[in-house]
């Protein structure tokens, strides 16, 4: 599972508070607990243990100095780097300038800081290995520096493997743009069942934020009559621990350079309400053991 934010969005987070994780989290609570709460759904399974490492190689001074961008300032607004491709002009966009340029007199928040400051402490590019309760293993990786946004996971099973890619438009957060709608052109499922010829299958596509998802979440929480969650995709405090505990735990193994176990963080919580998934009968059993 590989989770790209591109220079537009993924930089995003590290001109804005998101860039101190004793605020934020870093990106492996922040971003990716939303890919792990996808993937425990997807496998209707849990982790059990996480393994990660990560720091951060593009959002530094040495890359400034790469791209020939001089005396970078402190925020994009005073900043003279004029060739600089990540400058952020909020004065120019009135969602932005409404909600954070002209709040600064009240606030003290100043939203575009550089993405070349030495003084950040998140990472822009994560790996990481979780083991769940069925057996099954993910590797997954979060690059925060992409020339596009989106993902790609493939799951490889006992009757072959299913690839899914899928590419989201592109924003900054609050710009008043739909924050990662579906790119239709670059989103597609492949099947390859073994001994058998590959093939594409047709996808169901939804409009709105967040690869469509954005309606049906709001739908859920206000509508006067939702429709029943057939899938059960809504996410219950179980569900919401089992996501962002990946990420916590991939904190403090990169901090600690080890196995971190997700019963040594938060033990015996109970298993979400997951729909029932296909499971290899050999894969339960040696989980189990």
């Amino acid at each position: 599972f590989h989770w790209m934010l591109n220079t537009s969005h993924g930089a995003d987070y590290f001109r804005r508070w998101h860039r101190y994780k004793e605020n934020s989290g870093g990106l492996m609570v922040h971003k990716a607990t939303h890919h792990f709460d996808l993937v425990n759904w997807w496998l209707s399974s849990v982790p059990t243990s996480v393994f990660a490492s990560g720091r951060r190689n593009f959002y530094r001074p040495e890359t400034a100095k790469e791209l020939g961008i001089k005396h970078p300032g402190e925020r994009c607004q005073t900043c003279s780097a004029e060739n600089c491709p990540f400058r952020l002009d909020m004065a120019k966009n009135k969602s932005l300038k409404e909600l954070y340029l002209d709040q600064e007199e009240f606030d003290g928040y100043y939203r575009d800081k550089c993405v070349f400051s030495s003084d950040m402490n998140i990472e822009d590019n994560m790996n990481v290995i979780v083991n769940y309760k069925n057996g099954v293993k993910m590797s997954y990786s979060l690059t925060a520096f992409t020339p596009w946004e989106g993902f790609t996971v493939v799951f490889n099973g006992s009757k072959g493997r299913i690839e899914h890619n899928c590419m989201e438009s592109v924003y900054i957060n609050g710009d008043g743009q739909v924050p990662g709608e579906l790119e239709k052109e670059g989103t597609y499922t492949k099947i390859y069942p073994h001994f058998d010829n590959g093939y594409k299958v047709d996808l169901w596509s939804g409009t709105g934020g967040h690869g469509g998802g954005d309606p049906v979440l709001l739908n859920d929480l206000f509508g006067s009559n939702p429709p029943e969650d057939k899938y059960m995709r809504a996410a219950d405090q179980r569900a919401g621990m089992y996501s962002i505990i990946c990420g916590i735990a991939a904190n403090r193994s990169m901090k600690e350079k080890r196995l971190v176990t997700v019963d040594e963080l938060v033990p015996n919580v109970p298993m979400p309400d997951y729909p029932a998934m296909p499971t290899c009968s050999w894969m339960e059993a040696e989980a189990n053991i």
